[in-house]
C-alpha cells in the first residue's frame, strides 16, 4: 500500500478513434506538442522528445518565468496498448509514474490513465490537468473524449 501522503490518479476517457491513432498522438513530436502538457491557449514547446524505451522528454508549457517543465523518461511502449513513463514534478518530491492503457472499442477505443505517486496535496490539482489534457486530446483528434476521473482516497 502507498504511503498516506500520496495518492494515485485515475483518469478514463473514450474516444471516436482508433487506439492506434491515439497511441501515436503521445509519441509524435508534432503532435503531442499541441495537447500533451499544453494549455487551451498555448501549445507546450517540447525541448526534447526520444520516444524509445530510455528515451528521456521534457516540455515546457506557460510564458515567461512561470514556466513550468514536464520531464520524464519512458519505460514502457507497446503500440498501440500500453504506455508507461516516469515523470518528474517540479516540486521536487522524486519521479512519479504515468501508465497508459488502450482498448480498442467499436471504431473508437477507451483510455485508461493512471498517475501513481502523486503528493496527496497536488491530487486533485493534477487530476484536473489530466482532464483537460485528454479532453485536448480528443479535440486535436477531432473526436472529443467524455473524460472521467476516478480518484483514488487512501483510508
Amino acid at each position: 500500500m502507498a504511503p498516506l501522503h500520496l495518492q494515485p490518479i485515475r483518469v478514463a476517457a473514450t474516444y471516436d478513434a482508433p487506439a492506434s491513432r491515439v497511441f501515436d498522438a503521445w509519441l509524435n513530436p508534432r503532435l503531442a506538442a499541441r495537447w500533451l502538457f499544453a494549455t487551451a491557449l498555448e501549445p507546450a514547446a517540447p525541448v526534447a522528445m526520444e520516444p524509445r524505451v530510455a528515451g528521456r522528454f521534457c516540455f515546457l508549457d506557460g510564458r515567461g518565468r512561470a514556466r513550468t517543465a514536464w520531464r520524464g523518461e519512458y519505460v514502457e511502449i507497446v503500440p498501440p496498448r500500453r504506455l508507461a513513463f516516469t515523470l518528474e514534478l517540479d516540486d521536487g518530491g522524486g519521479p512519479t509514474r504515468v501508465t497508459v492503457t488502450l482498448a480498442g472499442r467499436g471504431a473508437g477505443c477507451r483510455l485508461r490513465l493512471v498517475h501513481e505517486g502523486v503528493p496527496r496535496q497536488r491530487a486533485a490539482a493534477l487530476a484536473d490537468r489530466w482532464t483537460g489534457l485528454l479532453y485536448g486530446l480528443g479535440t486535436l483528434l477531432g473526436a472529443a473524449p467524455e473524460p472521467h476521473v476516478l480518484t483514488e482516497h487512501a483510508p
